[in-house]
């Protein structure tokens, strides 16, 4: 009895970790979202709001706010479809949806499955600098 509870645990374990790729998107750990951005032709996308932008983000990210009804629109005039997005927000719900969004679309992705807050806690770096792109405000 022990061992059937056992297979259906480790199965249900990984239908959930898996969810994330079947939409057609990686959902990464800090650490592995970390690694994944050092790579410089990889495009760097916040999906939060312009206030949270704001008040400190991943640097050299663009940020175009997934909550605003013309995401999309600015997403596919915006981000490059030969390049892959990193998309986070806050906590990783809002960046899961941009994820979908923009793989419908024709956009590799990955996001950082724990979000903005997974990042400052892991002691990661922020800046409240603009850099050379720029947010999309209303």
């Amino acid at each position: 009895m022990r061992l059937r509870i056992m297979g259906i645990l480790t199965m249900l374990c990984s239908l959930i970790g898996c969810n994330a790729q079947s939409e057609g998107f990686k959902s990464l750990s800090v650490e592995e979202y970390a690694k994944a951005i050092e790579d410089t032709t990889i495009v760097r996308l916040d999906v939060r709001t312009a206030e949270e932008y704001a008040d400190g983000h991943i640097e050299n990210t663009l940020n175009i706010n997934v909550l605003k009804d013309d995401f999309q629109e600015k997403a596919l005039i915006t981000l490059p479809k030969d390049k892959t997005i990193a998309v986070n927000c806050r906590s990783g719900k809002r960046s899961k949806n941009a994820a979908k969004i923009l793989v419908k679309n024709g956009y590799k992705v990955i996001e950082l499955d724990e979000g903005y807050n997974g990042w400052v806690s892991k002691g990661m770096p922020v800046t409240k600098q603009y850099s050379s792109f720029q947010t999309f405000l209303p």
